[in-house]
């Protein structure tokens, strides 16, 4: 007979002391609830949670050790016209499981429903045989001496990576850690990150996903992993060893180990929605603990659920234990596997309270005074799919957001588009038309031309349309209006021509990223050339298209990306804490901290801000006014810099300003030739450089 005693309804989840294991869930809707232990071959035990209390149904297991697998069965109302989903025949997972051991097998016996009948009687068929199962863990790790890093914002490059693409095909790590978490912690990618000089990785989702059964049919898979089924676990496929929980003390190891290089680790998070679906959908977890609680549901209708991300369902932020259950996950992630922020994908759908967005809403008020939460690396990606969703320059002062006026803007820049000027002159100097009115300070703006979502650095420079045909859904997937340029061919080409063109203008990409103000964020892989042929949404495309090759290393773009990376590390003035004024600082003899000219070298006017046609400016740094002390309040000085930017399709020659602003510069930088230069050419005051077509020249203040 198993023993259980009361227990504790805090914590929720399954936590083990050393000696026997608490568990607790939460469900206001239940009338009774079974814990289900299995042993090794699968064999079931079921007994009864003996008390509720606050909804919190709990015991105390003190024979029950780490490595016990569970789920649970909730008995309770089936009444999809009410919104209630309870069914004591499906399995479930702990929303707080820590680990989760196996996926799920699909068959009609993990959904609720009948499939030849959807609307009638639920299906009773034990789907306990098709579903992965919670898993209690041992939690403790020796961290040694690992502290958060704290990186200031303003110091900070980010890196976005997926765990398995970046290693699955690396020759350098060995074979049976590749593509896992360990195989991330390895030597040669340490040092390979480490080289390439970002701060941080921003690690694609990590949190136990699901595989869609239509991509499954399909011979495909969620390899992105934005289908989420548990919020405390690690999913368990990117564990190099197969022993149970396992991938827990992995995970720690990766992040002690990219800690130990200066690196810090950001997760990209899915709390807005999870792998259950619509009504149609599995009976996985959530929808069957207490549908009404977790989801939002349509209140005119509440058989069906409000789908604010375009996958079937929006978790219910108006709910205390939905709300609960986030921030319980977020701290996990801080306090328990030192993780240094979030990102938070289509974050617009956590702040719907009824159906507009709003910028107050509970969410952001308790992240706001969460001692811990309100600490880290806070990343918001400032839309979804609902009405009024896109949201970038709205989010509260505490957060960054991914810009994609940002990506687009530039986008739009360097392919010679009309009426540019202005909007670009925003983006470079960090949006403050965006971020300002609202207190925040340049670092608030995530910069990116690319990210996993579109197309790679590469392919942008290569395809005017999405080629997504490997994705089974004949090409209609992803987004059509890429702001992409192939140069005169669509693909691979044997012009050359064009490849030094293609190569240009990933030069001019990635000069503007490192060179803008706010943070930047590259994509992994965009420095060694990779490509997914055209692919602008390989979400499920986990085999080569979407894996690193490190076979087919473009070795000169990888240099120069190392060399623009560790040239805005050297140079403070392209990462200002504080807003340029436009006017003379103090102490700088008049001259202001920026400055903008025409091609003639005069200052512009408001007419030269609105000439459509033009594409060409010159913009001028001040090294010596960059008002905000370093954290030690010292005074931070740097070269002063003048910037040649020409997304015309003609070389146009440039004057320099006059002698009030430098008596001589030294030309060090030219994207059509390459990059950095070897011996950099000097020019004076109102000297003629000759900047080619779609190219962008730097020089240095000499004089």
């Amino acid at each position: 007979m198993t023993r259980i005693w009361p227990g504790k309804p805090y914590p929720l989840g399954a936590t083990f002391d050393g000696m026997g294991t608490n568990f607790s869930l939460f469900s206001e809707v239940a009338e009774r609830v079974e814990l289900c232990l299995f042993d090794q071959k699968g064999r079931e035990t079921r007994v009864d949670l003996p008390e509720s209390t606050g909804f919190c149904w709990h015991g105390y297991l003190p024979d029950v050790q780490a490595g016990q697998q569970y789920g649970f069965r909730v008995h309770g109302p089936w009444s999809p016209d009410e919104g209630h989903r309870c069914n004591p025949a499906k399995l479930l997972l702990d929303p707080y499981a820590k680990a989760i051991e196996g996926q799920v097998n699909w068959d009609q016996a993990v959904f609720s429903y009948n499939f030849n009948d959807p609307e009638g009687k639920p299906n009773e068929e034990d789907s306990a045989g098709f579903m992965p199962k919670s898993m209690v863990i041992n939690p403790f790790f020796d961290w040694e001496n690992d502290q958060p890093l704290r990186r200031p914002l303003h110091e900070t490059t980010i890196y976005e990576v997926h765990v398995k693409g970046f290693t699955a095909k690396h020759p350098d790590v060995p074979a049976d850690l590749r593509g896992t978490y360990a195989g991330m912690c390895q030597p040669a990618v340490i040092d390979y990150l480490t080289d390439l000089g970002v701060t941080a990785v921003e690690l694609m989702p990590t949190h136990q996903f699901v595989h869609d059964p239509h991509l499954i049919k399909r011979g495909l898979r969620n390899y992105w992993g934005y289908n989420s089924v548990g919020y405390f676990a690690p999913h368990n496929e990117y564990a190099s060893r197969g022993e149970p929980g396992f991938q827990v003390q992995e995970f720690k190891q990766m992040v002690k180990s990219l800690h130990q290089a200066e690196i810090e680790v950001i997760l990209d998070v899915v709390y807005n929605h999870t792998a259950e679906g619509n009504h149609l959908g599995p009976t996985l977890c959530f929808k069957g603990i207490d549908n009404v609680a977790y989801y939002r549901l349509v209140d005119e209708d509440l058989r069906h659920y409000m789908d604010y991300t375009g996958t079937g369902n929006s978790l219910n932020m108006r709910h205390p234990h939905v709300l609960q259950l986030i921030m319980d996950s977020l701290r996990y992630w801080i306090l328990e596997m030192h993780v240094d922020g979030f990102r938070f994908d289509l974050a617009a759908t956590l702040a719907r309270e009824l159906h507009d967005v709003d910028k107050l809403s509970a969410f952001f008020d308790i992240i706001q005074q969460d001692p811990v939460v309100s600490q880290v690396k806070l990343i918001a990606e400032p839309w979804d799919v609902g009405e009024g969703g896109y949201q970038v320059g709205n989010f509260p002062p505490l957060w960054l957001e991914w810009n994609g006026k940002y990506r687009d803007c530039v986008r739009d820049f360097w392919r010679g588009e009309d009426q540019m000027l202005a909007e670009f002159a925003y983006r470079f100097t960090g949006s403050s038309d965006l971020y300002e009115s609202t207190g925040r300070i340049p670092y608030a703006s995530i910069n990116f031309v690319t990210a996993h979502d579109g197309f790679t650095l590469n392919d942008l420079v290569s395809y005017n349309e999405k080629h997504n045909e490997a994705n089974g859904e004949e090409n209609r997937d992803g987004e059509d209006h890429n702001r992409s340029w192939n140069c005169g061919q669509e693909g691979p080409t044997s012009d050359r021509n064009i490849r030094i063109l293609r190569k240009k203008q990933k030069r001019n990409f990635l000069t503007t990223l490192f060179l803008s103000q706010g943070i930047p964020m590259l994509l992994g892989g965009d420095e060694i050339g990779r490509t997914q042929k055209g692919n602008n949404n390989a979400y499920c495309q986990d085999n080569e298209l979407s894996w690193y090759n490190w076979n087919q290393v473009d070795e000169d773009l990888l240099v120069f990306t190392r060399r623009l990376i560790a040239f805005r590390r050297n140079h403070p003035v392209f990462s200002r804490r504080g807003w340029f004024q436009g006017r003379a600082v103090r102490g700088t003899k008049q001259l202001r901290d920026i400055g903008w000219f025409t091609p003639d070298g005069d200052e512009m006017t408001d007419e030269d801000w609105q000439q459509a046609y033009a594409k060409s400016l010159g913009v001028f740094l001040n090294g010596d006014a960059i008002t905000s002390p370093n954290l030690y309040g010292q005074k931070v000085e740097d070269d002063t810099f003048y910037l040649l930017f020409n997304a015309h399709y003609e070389p146009i020659r440039f004057t320099l300003p006059p002698r009030e602003w430098a008596h001589h510069w030294k030309q060090v930088f030219d994207t059509a030739e390459g990059g950095f230069l070897n011996g950099p050419k000097t020019r004076a005051a109102r000297g003629k450089v000759w900047v080619q077509e779609r190219s962008l020249v730097l020089l240095k203040k000499d004089s």
